[in-house]
């Protein structure tokens, strides 16, 4: 860790002085609190033979929160001292109004400590780092002589946060975040198809520079264009679709994740709002949100408002059974903080957002999943999709895909795309493998214009009719 701490009770405010305004802003409120963050970030890129990006970034600032009912008064400044926070008190204190409310009681204390708090980006010095995506360009052309270009991109960021309540209680986290992209593009015959892979989480740099990890996940980048080289135009219709284990989560994440968040269930936006207790899955179906696994690239010890994350249990075995909530929400539905009230940073309020969502395995062997199979697609690997959280149906391109057929997996396919919605996918499992697996750490999630990092998984699922969207004749 480096000797360079994030203080602002030291450096920049009196604590005292700072807790008297809060208590200030929240007034009359049911919930507020003072989020102090410092994050640095350095990305490197290196493509097509070349440095393409080195940059360094440093912010900080703070966000100040009076809630009052469903309406919560938000101000933000990159000024972290006593004038700014007065400022600000008045612009919460908008939403406050004449008050009648009484101050929710406080995040419950934890220990929790998930990750590492040393800085990662002073894991490797920047020769080192430049060095390694040399030699990552270096080793994927020497691996195919058809590979025409790579990129690859090392990242490391260190968020420091530092959560201010009225009855005085100071929550801290340190979280470090890691990432090493590979991408490839390959050629022959006048045809151009890419792979990528990449992995990152809440620790050191260290591990993601090691040859032995960066070459690995250059073979498997190499591995999915040469795959894509050989692909066929995807039939169309409606068929069945295995996912593969890991990454294919993202579907899960995005068709179903969103719709379990409490806000879009209070305000009755989301397809499953007044479904708790009821049978919403297939049989066998359970699906977990979990904050708290070591190193996660989605995991906090301590959510945005101070709360420690939890394993929480949403769907089991088929039935709704909760609903991820940050206070705002859950006090409004009755219920208890599950530790997802995140925010991008700072600048933006909380809100309830999935951590690491996953599916838990079922008893079948995955070959055996696929066997049953007589016509459909194996997908494994997927890209961009769009869901619309309210109905649930969405649209994801697959960027590696299999044909099958009579229980054999077959040739590539080019151009696939899923079609569907979240809830009837749900209820048309019909076979959960045995290898769940969570994915190697590269997702994203946005919600509200907010972008925060999420872990998805699952086993190998089979679901029984999809649309899938094709350009075979």
């Amino acid at each position: 860790m480096t000797s360079d701490h994030f203080r602002p009770f030291e450096t920049a405010l009196d604590r005292n002085r700072a807790l008297s305004l809060l208590r200030e802003a929240v007034a009359g409120a049911d919930d507020g609190e003072l989020f102090l963050e410092r994050r640095r970030s350095e990305v490197l890129v290196y493509d097509d033979g070349r440095v393409k990006t080195a940059s360094y970034d440093a912010s900080e600032g703070f966000g100040l929160r009076a809630v009052c009912g469903e309406t919560a008064g938000y101000a933000h400044s990159t000024e972290i001292s006593e004038s700014s926070l007065k400022r600000a008190v008045q612009t919460a204190r908008l939403a406050v109004g004449d008050g009648g409310g009484a101050l929710a009681d406080a995040p419950a204390a934890t220990n929790q400590r998930l990750y590492s708090d040393a800085d990662p980006m002073a894991d490797a010095t920047f020769p080192v780092k430049i060095d390694t995506l040399r030699q990552i360009d270096d080793f994927a052309r020497a691996l195919d002589s058809r590979v025409v270009q790579v990129s690859a991109t090392i990242a490391a960021s260190l968020q420091e946060v530092e959560i201010l309540r009225p009855e005085d209680t100071l929550v801290r986290d340190v979280r470090p975040m890691t990432r090493v992209n590979v991408s490839v593009i390959v050629q022959e015959n006048g045809r151009r198809e890419s792979g990528g892979h990449g992995a990152g989480g809440r620790y050191a740099l260290s591990g993601l520079i090691d040859p032995a990890h960066w070459q690995t996940a250059t073979r498997e980048a190499l591995r999915i264009a040469l795959v894509n080289l050989q692909a066929v135009p995807a039939p169309a219709g409606m068929m069945d679709v295995a996912l593969g284990p890991g990454w294919p989560g993202i579907l899960l994440h995005e068709a179903i994740g969103h719709g379990l968040e409490g806000d879009a269930n209070r305000k009755k936006t989301s397809v499953f709002a007044g479904m708790m207790g009821q049978q919403i899955a297939a049989k066998g179906v359970t699906v977990l949100d979990d904050g708290t696994i070591p190193d996660r690239r989605g995991s906090l010890s301590v959510d945005d408002e101070g709360t420690a994350s939890g394993k929480n249990v949403l769907i089991e075995d088929g039935v709704l059974v909760k609903y991820m909530q940050d206070r705002q929400n859950a006090r409004l539905m009755g219920v208890a903080p599950t530790g997802n009230g995140r925010r991008e940073s700072y600048a933006h309020a909380p809100m309830p957002r999935m951590t690491n969502t996953y599916m838990l395995g079922g008893d079948s062997d995955p070959g055996d999943i696929v066997a049953d199979m007589k016509n459909g697609i194996y997908a494994v690997g997927f890209g961009g999709g769009q869901v619309d959280t309210t109905s649930g149906k969405f649209v994801f391109s697959c960027t590696e895909a299999y044909l099958v057929e009579n229980g054999k997996i077959g040739a590539p396919v080019k151009g696939a795309t899923l079609i569907g919605d979240g809830a009837t996918a749900l209820r048309q499992i019909r076979g959960i493998g045995n290898d769940m697996a969570l994915d190697p750490g590269i997702g994203n999630c946005g919600k509200a214009g907010q972008w925060v990092p999420v872990g998805v998984g699952q086993p190998t699922v089979l679901i029984g009719g999809l649309t899938i969207g094709g350009s075979a004749t």
